[in-house]
């Protein structure tokens, strides 16, 4: 079978470090850190004090007052980025066929926050009557931020929701390459959003002891492959992409940021949280996205790594690519941007693919910020270049992307610069 090829027409984002693309990359590269303390919520009896919060965000600036009661603060994420990726594209939906276009944005939690409250105001009442608001279910739904997508654009072709822990937009770009190369649609918007800084999500993440507890220092508390890493930053935020077969963009005369070449999905089989100590399943799906782009592992520039700032994660992940890549692990790039962003969970692989693409048209790799030590115990030859603390500047032809969920979940792309 003759696949079709798959190119990336637009990006958008709203995230913790700017609110449009060109603000993101611009604090990117400027190693802003988006972490301070919480102010969505009382965090005072909390072990964790502080996130990665989206900042100078009034959902009335972009939505009627009548509608923001009826969308979970995740849902108004992903529309504002979705706007911009569709403005960014140029795409004239008067003169496509928009039943051949689809949508699929990804969560890996929902509506958690407007569960949170409508339940927590159904305890907290006296006569405990169900006074539930009745968009309350449709506020919850994982699905229900692209199923907004779709009605706003008019966009009749396939529309879901993709949930894999931290690995869901990653598995729905994937999802939506895969559609558009065998002919089911023409284009797909396609990214992940999550708003999960509420008191259930600190709260349960810092029982797990997954989240960083770094609370006199939350500016630098993400630090991803440092020595004194001791966990993650809750982020918050969404990335969008528009996917295009290539001929529909060529004709349309749409600018085209990247080719996607390759995508692979695989699972660790070992633990419901915790990364195989080898990287196993993350070395099986960073080895088959490269053959699935007919690439080899010389053929990568940068690596947008997961790096979450965990310790057993980076380490298994650094034990991956050392075995992906061997000899060339040492000359390539990689960094996490999760050490500005934080990690934004199932909207991670979207925006990290939206960082991928900014830093293969720039040909600057932004970097890992918050480095002051080694890790003594990582148990590889630390040659490797991490990109501590400063954007680098070098040629990127081929972008790799990764992107880990609890339930063992794995996830990796792979973008290429566009040639005709």
């Amino acid at each position: 079978m003759s696949f079709k090829r798959v190119v990336v027409t637009g990006l958008g984002s709203i995230t913790p470090i700017g609110n449009t693309v060109a603000e993101m990359w611009q604090n990117l590269l400027a190693g802003v850190s988006g972490a301070g303390p919480i102010s969505h919520f009382d965090h005072s009896k909390h072990k964790v004090h502080f996130a990665c919060e989206v900042k100078n965000f009034n959902p009335a600036d972009h939505f009627e007052k009548k509608e923001i009661r009826k969308l979970d603060p995740s849902v108004q994420f992903a529309r504002v980025a979705a706007r911009e990726c569709l403005a960014d594209s140029g795409i004239d939906f008067d003169s496509v066929d928009k039943s051949n276009i689809g949508v699929i944005i990804a969560s890996g939690i929902g509506g958690l926050a407007a569960f949170e409250d409508e339940v927590g105001y159904y305890y907290a009442s006296e006569d405990r009557i169900p006074k539930f608001n009745p968009y309350f279910i449709p506020k919850v739904l994982g699905n229900i931020a692209s199923g907004h997508v779709s009605i706003e654009f008019g966009l009749k072709g396939p529309n879901f929701g993709v949930v894999s822990a931290c690995a869901s937009s990653a598995n729905a770009i994937g999802t939506a390459y895969d559609m558009i190369r065998i002919g089911r649609a023409n284009a797909m918007v396609v990214g992940g959003t999550e708003a999960a800084i509420t008191p259930g999500s600190i709260g349960g993440f810092s029982v797990m002891r997954a989240l960083s507890t770094n609370n006199n220092e939350p500016e630098t508390a993400s630090r991803p492959f440092s020595g004194s890493r001791d966990g993650f930053v809750m982020g918050e935020g969404a990335g969008c992409l528009l996917l295009e077969e290539l001929e529909h963009a060529v004709k349309r005369g749409a600018k085209i940021y990247a080719e996607l070449v390759g995508y692979a999905a695989s699972s660790d089989a070992y633990h419901i949280t915790a990364t195989h100590p080898d990287g196993d399943g993350a070395y099986m799906v960073m080895l088959n996205a490269l053959n699935d782009a007919g690439l080899k592992p010389t053929d990568v520039d940068y690596i947008n790594a997961h790096g979450t700032s965990t310790p057993i994660g980076d380490l298994s992940e650094i034990k991956a690519i050392r075995k992906v890549f061997g000899e060339h692990a040492f000359n390539l790039n990689i960094s996490s941007t999760k050490s500005m962003t934080g990690h934004l969970l199932g909207a991670a692989g979207a925006l990290e693919s939206v960082i991928s693409i900014k830093s293969m048209e720039n040909n600057i790799v932004p970097p890992t910020i918050h480095h002051r030590e080694d890790d003594i115990d990582l148990n590889i030859d630390y040659r490797m270049n991490f990109t501590f603390n400063t954007p680098q500047k070098r040629k990127i032809d081929v972008v790799m992307s990764n992107s880990f969920g609890f339930g063992g979940q794995n996830a990796c792309l792979v973008f290429k610069r566009y040639a005709e």
